[in-house]
This record gives C-alpha cells, structure tokens and sequence, in this order.
C-alpha cells in the first residue's frame, strides 16, 4: 500500500504542473478573445484654437496724448450657451447643437483675453495695456462680453457668426465712457468643424482691428 501511495504521489507530482500550465495558457486565449470583441478604443478628440494671425494693424490715428493712459483689460464674460470648450452650431432658430469630436482647447472667452490685449498694445493707442486684475494701476477698463461664436448652417455655405459686446470704463468715476457691439460673419470654406474654425479666426479678426479703433477714438485725453 505504502508504494502505491509513493507513485501515486509521484505521478501527481508530475501531472500537475502540465495542468496549471494549460489552464494558465487556457486563461490567456480566453482574455486575447475577449479582447478581440471589444470595439476599438474611439480616435482622439479634434482641438483647435482660436487665434488672430496676422495680428491688427495699428491704429495710425490716434492722437499722441492718449499714449499716456493704461488701459485695464478684463476677462471676457460669456453669455449662456456658449461659455464652453464645446464648438457650437445651428440649423435653427434658438437652437444650438454641439460638434462631438470636435472642440476648443478652452473656452472661447479665455482664449480670447489674450487676443484682446495684443490688439490693443497693437494699436499704440496706450501707453499700456494689461489684463485686469493687475498691480499696475490703469485709468480705464475693457469690459467684454462674447455674445455668440457659432457655426450656421442654416445656410450654404454655412458660416460664422462672432458677436462681441464692449464697454470702456473710467474706472476713477466708473463711469461707462462708450459701449458697442462688433458683429461679424465669415463664410466656411468647407462643410466642417475645420470649416467654421478658419471661419471664426478671420472673423475675429476684423473684430479686433475694429474693437482697437473703437477703444482709440473713445478714450479720454489725459
């Protein structure tokens, strides 16, 4: 008994290590299988910025006095709908649809803030211009609100539609010196998300040109 028990033992010995190996490899052709059905991971998200290159011209008529003045420029508000990464189009009348693969690389009012302040110190129509709050102390302030930036295809082509409100402020009496809306419209080039991208970049700028001129001739002599 005692030397059936021995080579039993033995042949176990032996065997089991063949077992886990083909369970082990079992497990394997298994997972590779299952990994086989799952679908493709999606391809990555399409992000664009929105820039003005070239920049603005600058403002050749500004009289030299006003060089003297600091201009504040604050971070542009954004009127709902549109205070999102998400690139907004239309085919109807109040109401906006969003691209699903396609999108900003922030919101259009941050990307925008900067842009203000390039133009603007562009232009030569201030002795400074910086983003607000700034330890620099300003005479005035751009306030700016991104009314709407989307894409219409109600129409074909299709096109841009950037619309920008602005007040400039005194910022020792508060008081509003001058508001405006700059409304501007580009038709896309293609039926796209890259369509209304191109679109929205030569829109905006033709809006800062004329949102510099608008600041220069409305600010007060110092």
């Amino acid at each position: 008994m005692t030397s059936n028990n021995t080579v039993w033992r033995a042949r176990f010995a032996a065997v089991a290590p063949t077992a886990a190996a083909l369970a082990s490899a079992l497990a394997i052709t298994l997972l590779g299988g299952c990994s086989a059905l799952l679908p493709p991971a999606p391809p990555p998200d399409n992000i664009y910025l929105l820039e003005a290159n070239p920049a603005p011209a600058p403002v050749r008529s500004t009289p030299a006095a006003r060089r003297d003045l600091v201009l504040a420029v604050s971070m542009p508000r954004a009127r709902a709908g549109f205070d999102t990464a998400q690139m907004v189009w239309v085919r109807q009348a109040h109401g906006l649809e969003v691209y699903s693969r396609n999108r900003w690389a922030d919101t259009p009012a941050r990307m925008l803030a900067p842009l203000l302040v390039q133009a603007l110190e562009r232009s030569g129509a201030f002795h400074a211009v910086v983003p607000a709050p700034s330890a620099v102390s300003a005479t005035l302030r751009l306030d700016t609100e991104l009314v709407r930036l989307q894409q219409d295809f109600s129409v074909h082509p299709s096109r841009v539609q950037f619309t920008l409100n602005a007040q400039l402020i005194d910022i020792g009496t508060r008081r509003i010196i001058a508001s405006a809306e700059f409304d501007e419209t580009e038709n896309a080039a293609t039926e796209d998300a890259y369509g209304g991208v191109r679109a929205a970049n030569l829109a905006l700028e033709r809006l800062l040109v004329r949102l510099a001129a608008f600041c220069a001739e409305h600010a007060p002599p110092p």
